[in-house]
């Protein structure tokens, strides 16, 4: 994967702007910062709208899965020594692992819907 002359960052080619000269291996971000080109002739620019709409598509998705490793690891260190909250915090620890990977597969085609609409 080539890698973009001015920001130094490795992108597939089709994000990177065609021709010779100055215009040669610059990404689209870049081009676009340095006026090479518009961003309206580069259709594959991500726009800061975009950049944040998919970041909190990802943190959405992929969040429960952390807070859920999170909570494992406080359980399992300091949690057990506690009496009456280690047995409740145990069995909402074990109804989470069971319930979030269901939830994570059955938003799978949501997510993949609301990742092609985010997509320029």
């Amino acid at each position: 994967m080539p890698t973009c002359r001015i920001c130094k960052q490795v992108f597939p080619q089709d994000q990177f702007i065609t021709g010779n000269g100055p215009r040669y291996l610059v990404c689209v971000r870049c081009g676009v910062e340095l006026g090479f080109v518009s961003a309206e002739e580069t259709p594959q620019l991500y726009s800061d709208e975009i950049v944040r709409g998919r970041t909190a598509l990802y943190a959405r998705r992929y969040g429960i899965w952390m807070t859920l490793f999170v909570g494992w690891m406080i359980f399992l260190s300091m949690g057990r020594g506690i009496t009456f909250w280690s047995s409740a915090i145990f069995v909402v620890l074990l109804l989470s692992s069971i319930i979030i990977p269901i939830r994570h597969f059955l938003g799978a085609a949501r997510f993949k819907a609301e990742k092609v609409r985010l997509t320029p």
